[in-house]
């Protein structure tokens, strides 16, 4: 999700006014030396959610977080410390994210973040290669009979606030010339309650949220999302500027899993795939043949690890979003190269 321009200015003081302070390199790597201070400390600080946000970050009924973000979180912790066991999720709210980032609260923002130029430009981050394309879209009760975004004239529109979904939106409708009312709430959870105790007639957000919020509603078949999309928003991964190792490291991660779908190798198979390389990409890939460990001050295992712990691109997606999920979302865009999808690995040479 996206902050809106007056909450950048507002974050954009208070990373000021961090930065006038005074914080122990024991607690965070401001100078770019944030893997050595994740081993260091034995654990890696992540992201999760002031509340839930399924598919990305949800606490299940035994207390464990499980979600997109979280997995993500934990391949990072895997590569880093072959176990994900060294992972400390931080619950954090949305407007807490960059302050939390730059104070050292958590070591990568992986929490549902849109790469946007402002966050890039004027609040001291640099971004990962997207690892999700995420529609932002309009849900409505379907007894409105309305078929597009301009049935909503005069209507409400429920919407989370502190992000730039309620900017996109309000931009969204002032330039469609439709007048609708925004309605905001903190937590992400509340602006759903609200939209479906029908204290608005609409809500926005992220088209997998609002299908996960209908079908886990009382009546899943009595909504509909509008055709309209509002924006597509590429998620990614977000550290502090100037630790391009650290950002490496994150980029190759993603990659890797990537490149494990496209070879095939799963978390099931990855034993085998070892053991008999059908390539040198491969043998590479898994650490068979040295050097993909160096080059990112990690085990030549680290990728092998990763995948057979937390699985490739497309285990995390299934286990999240599609058939082994609750959810049975289509995976749509978010496919790789080869099945008609925007993703695909960078080379590994």
């Amino acid at each position: 999700m996206k902050h809106a321009s007056g909450l950048s200015r507002l974050v954009t003081a208070g990373l000021l006014a961090l930065a006038a302070g005074s914080y122990s390199t024991a607690a965070f790597a401001a100078g770019g030396d944030t893997l050595k201070a994740v081993k260091a400390r034995g654990e890696l600080l992540c992201p999760g959610h002031n509340g839930s946000y399924p598919p990305y970050a949800e606490v299940d009924d035994k207390g464990n977080w499980k979600g997109q973000d979280i997995d993500l979180c934990r391949a990072l912790t895997v590569a880093i410390f072959a176990s994900d066991k060294n992972l400390k999720i931080v619950p954090l709210s949305w407007a807490q994210r960059f302050p939390s980032l730059q104070s050292g609260d958590v070591d990568v923002i992986i929490k549902g973040t849109g790469l946007t130029m402002s966050r890039n430009t004027e609040l001291g981050l640099n971004f990962s290669t997207p690892y999700f394309v995420s529609p932002t879209s309009i849900m409505v009760q379907k007894s409105l009979n309305i078929s597009d975004a301009k049935g909503l004239e005069g209507g409400t529109l429920c919407v989370p606030a502190g992000t730039s979904t309620e900017a996109l939106a309000a931009n969204f409708f002032k330039g469609h010339n439709i007048n609708v009312k925004l309605v905001t709430f903190e937590k992400s959870e509340e602006v759903a309650a609200a939209f479906f105790a029908g204290r608005c007639d609409s809500i926005v957000d992220a088209a997998p949220v609002l299908a996960v919020a209908a079908q886990s509603s009382n009546h899943p078949n009595d909504y509909t999302i509008l055709p309209d999309v509002i924006t597509l928003e590429p998620l990614a991964a977000a550290v502090r500027r100037g630790d391009d190792d650290w950002l490496n490291l994150i980029n190759w991660m993603l990659s890797s899993m990537r490149l494990a779908e496209d070879y095939g190798i799963t978390s099931k198979n990855v034993d085998e795939a070892k053991a008999k390389p059908a390539d040198a990409t491969i043998a590479k890939l898994l650490g068979v043949t040295p050097g993909i460990g160096v080059r990112v001050g990690l085990s030549d295992d680290w990728v092998y690890n990763v995948i057979k712990q937390i699985g490739n691109m497309g285990e995390v997606y299934d286990r999240n979003f599609g058939d082994s999920s609750p959810y049975k979302i289509p995976r749509g865009i978010n496919r790789e190269w080869k099945d008609g999808g925007v993703f695909f690995p960078w080379i590994l040479d």
